[in-house]
């Protein structure tokens, strides 16, 4: 019953992905224009009596935050801290941000802690990795998470307790210099880099603004000139980057994850003429030439086209039989509907790449 389920589960996550026009801001970036992560090292306080118990570093920490406000511990002197937390505290730092801004933060736990619910960051240096400050983190947590523990050690945990994020937690103390405004050309970077989808990109600049204005420099890569006055820099990226055009389909590729037993396979694989038997099972893969031949007194030219038929035989002699035309999927399909587990399945479409009856790329994760 359970390898039903997954193969069901296999079948119905078969799909394939047409192409179809995009905006260049969705699938390209502008170099230089990104974000940039922040880390620092805080506490939390206010817990009750779910922070730390005999951890020596936050007892350290605790002693070094009292010292900041003039208040020395005695030496040899044992803190309890069941109400403070050491924490970790990251955020991300957009692009162009400003001083004075506000940027989210999240917390979390980094000792023995059980929950931070209820209670408050002290003030946080957020640094960035050339370990200069650029922003200042403080405030309330907000906690999705709950744990609840009983005297016979039975515990009740829900989500994560020990995270916890602060909307607008902190503000940004120093900008990050950007490139955009320097050079006489920007460059858009695309998300998946392909020879044809730059190019494509290139010859839409182009086609609006000039020749020779876009240069696919690579397969990632198109440098457009660009004014250098910021206003009209900004208005003009703003323009281009809502520009349509249509980017290249992908190769054909099937993903096998070996360890869920889904499948997917991608439009653009082709299935060549093969027979398999696994186990009990046998696949057999036909072509067959199809001639179409035009009307009398027209200008139409003869075509050949290939036409495939898929069986599926078990020992228990149960069959299926397809339309001409048939498609990777409509065997995949047949497959599952035989009764197989996914492994069995994954080993089918292994031998068929072996053999060279799929013209794809298959990847197993």
């Amino acid at each position: 019953m359970r390898h039903l389920i997954a193969i069901t589960l296999v079948s119905s996550l078969l799909f394939s992905v047409t192409s179809q026009a995009a905006r260049i801001k969705d699938v390209a970036d502008v170099a230089g224009v990104r974000s940039n992560q922040l880390v620092g090292y805080g506490l939390v306080v206010g817990l009750p009596g779910t922070g730390e118990k005999n951890s020596k570093f936050a007892e350290q920490s605790f002693a070094t935050l009292l010292r900041n406000f003039g208040i020395t511990v005695p030496s040899g002197t044992s803190l309890k801290i069941k109400n403070v937390a050491p924490v970790a505290v990251h955020a991300e730092l957009p692009a162009f941000s400003k001083p004075g801004q506000l940027i989210d933060i999240t917390v979390s736990a980094i000792g023995e802690a059980k929950s931070l619910r209820g209670g408050s960051l002290v003030q946080t240096f957020l640094k960035g990795a050339d370990g200069e400050v650029y922003a200042l983190a403080q405030g309330s947590l907000v906690v999705g998470g709950f744990g609840a523990e009983g005297a016979d050690g039975s515990k009740v945990i829900s989500n994560t307790p020990t995270v916890g994020r602060i909307p607008n937690g902190a503000i940004v103390e120093r900008s990050i210099p950007s490139p955009f405004n320097s050079g006489d050309k920007i460059t858009f970077n695309l998300k998946r880099g392909d020879f044809s989808s730059a190019n494509r990109l290139a010859e839409t600049i182009n086609g609006l603004v000039g020749p020779n204005t876009a240069t696919a420099i690579d397969a990632s890569s198109v440098e457009v000139y660009a004014p250098r006055d910021p206003g009209q820099r900004v208005a003009y990226l703003a323009t281009l980057e809502n520009l349509e055009f249509e980017p290249a389909s992908e190769a054909g590729r099937i993903i096998v994850n070996s360890r869920t037993g889904t499948i997917v396979i991608g439009k653009d694989v082709r299935l060549l003429a093969a027979a398999i038997t696994h186990g009990g099972l046998t696949v057999k893969i036909s072509e067959t030439p199809l001639i179409s031949q035009p009307n009398p007194f027209s200008d139409g030219e003869t075509v050949e086209t290939t036409v495939s038929d898929i069986e599926v035989t078990q020992e228990d002699s149960r069959m299926f039989n397809f339309d001409p035309g048939a498609s990777l999927d409509e065997l995949v399909r047949a497959v599952n509907r035989a009764g197989v587990a996914p492994g069995d399945l994954i080993s089918i479409l292994e031998a068929l790449k072996q053999v060279g009856a799929i013209q794809g790329d298959l990847m197993i994760i």
